[in-house]
């Protein structure tokens, strides 16, 4: 039995935010998080992104994601999720420099979509954050309201 749950951790049994208050106009804005990376969700559904990593094991890739895309906010039991999909990338950075070791690196995709999940902070602010590296362990990449947005 151990080994049939060995590999089950925290977000195998993820059940959301359970935040079911935010609006599209309040997701709406300039988001950043403390990597230098920018997105911008237009009140129209499109987004502009700047350096944005891939969530759960794509983000082991180390490439980062700029261009520009569609956004909407969902819902389900758990909370809201904005979905957010790069339709058309315009550039690609690498997080890290590439090991001489690498045999192979794979290709970043040239789109690519992020659920990143509605919830609160402490003072009742918003944040978006999907997982990033083994989903199981529960790592968060965090976007905050950009200063002075």
């Amino acid at each position: 039995m151990a080994v049939l749950t060995a590999c089950a951790g925290p977000y195998q049994y993820y059940k959301g935010t359970g935040v079911h208050d935010a609006t599209a106009a309040e997701v709406a804005g300039d988001w950043e998080n403390v990597e230098g990376t920018r997105v911008v969700l237009r009140k129209d559904g499109t987004a502009l992104l700047e350096k944005l990593d891939g969530q759960d094991f794509d983000f082991e890739d180390g490439w980062r994601l700029s261009g520009t895309g569609t956004w909407r906010l969902t819902a389900d039991d758990g909370g809201q999720i904005v979905r957010l999909t790069l339709t058309a990338r315009t550039r690609v950075e690498s997080r890290s420099p590439v090991t001489v070791t690498a045999t192979s690196t794979p290709e970043p995709p040239s789109t690519y979509a992020w659920s990143l999940y509605a919830d609160r902070d402490q003072h009742d602010e918003l944040k978006l954050f999907f997982f990033y590296g083994d989903p199981d362990i529960g790592n968060t990449y965090v976007m905050t309201r950009e200063a002075g947005a």
